[in-house]
């Protein structure tokens, strides 16, 4: 037990924070900071790992839509909401499959499944613009496709009676308060990527990099129990986009900008908290 005990002293103090307010890292990394990804990289459109990446992009996103609306339908047909799954039973869902899929796909395109964490990604210059460009198209996509298959489960009229899994501003609440929930919402969620997957961290804790989907998986849960009776929660502009595509109503197309405007604002407010407070890489290098 002696020796336990000396090592966890000595793991606890051997990378103390020292580097002063407003420097980039400590003097001596334990650690090697990725650099950053170029704007444009050609190169990418002839590799076969950047295709891959996308068609894992797509297939993610087409299973997270697939099983989410699906219980979302399941919810909303019950005419007993007790005999269902229940609100925390829907966030469980799309928090459970965030956590699945991103550990499923983290190796192969980073498990963004989500336009918002591909954009935050994106001004941290964790990706390139082609790459981004590419990873939101895909995507979309898989979000459409995956809503499609769920509509052609329950049949057209039914879909659109249950209201199609779209997102829109519950009635009491304002725009205002739709599109707060919504930039809130993504921050907490992009917030946990950019701290669940910090090479920093990684460096220090070796369980951090395995561990990585779930925290991603749980922000994504308590985000939907807060703003399910707001929003119905988006915080991912394709998940919103392909349920709106699908159930082609007014109502959904009516509030759509919100759900793209307030999680792109959340993934960027959170990319730069985590840049330059948290990390405080742009302000000054060390000599």
């Amino acid at each position: 037990m002696e020796g336990k005990e000396e090592d966890v002293r000595v793991g606890a103090n051997k990378f103390p924070e020292r580097q002063p307010i407003g420097t980039s890292a400590q003097s001596d990394k334990d650690y090697n900071e990725p650099p950053p990804a170029p704007l444009f990289e050609p190169g990418e459109l002839s590799s076969w790992s950047f295709y891959r990446a996308g068609i894992a992009e797509f297939v993610a996103t087409f299973l997270f839509l697939y099983i989410t609306i699906l219980t979302v339908m399941g919810f909303f047909k019950s005419p007993s909401k007790c005999a269902t799954v229940g609100v925390q039973g829907i966030a469980w869902a799309f928090g459970g499959m965030i956590f699945a899929l991103v550990y499923c796909t983290a190796g192969i395109s980073g498990g963004h499944i989500n336009p918002a964490v591909t954009f935050g990604l994106f001004l941290a210059r964790k990706l390139s613009l082609t790459r981004a460009v590419f990873y939101i198209i895909m995507q979309c996509l898989g979000a459409i496709c995956g809503a499609g298959v769920v509509k052609g489960f329950m049949g057209h009229k039914q879909y659109e009676l249950l209201g199609g899994g779209a997102n829109f501003v519950s009635h009491g609440y304002t725009k205002g308060d739709g599109l707060g929930a919504e930039i809130v919402g993504t921050f907490v969620l992009v917030y946990t990527v950019f701290s669940a997957t910090d090479a920093k961290r990684n460096a220090r804790d070796s369980h951090v990099p395995i561990l990585a989907p779930l925290p991603i998986g749980f922000a994504v849960f308590l985000v939907h129990l807060a703003t399910i009776p707001i929003t119905g929660t988006g915080i991912n502009p394709a998940r919103s986009l392909g349920a709106a595509i699908i159930f082609d109503k007014d109502r959904a197309w009516d509030d759509q900008w919100i759900f793209w405007v307030g999680p792109f604002i959340g993934a960027a407010l959170a990319a730069v908290y985590h840049q330059i407070i948290i990390r405080a890489i742009p302000f000054k290098a060390r000599a």
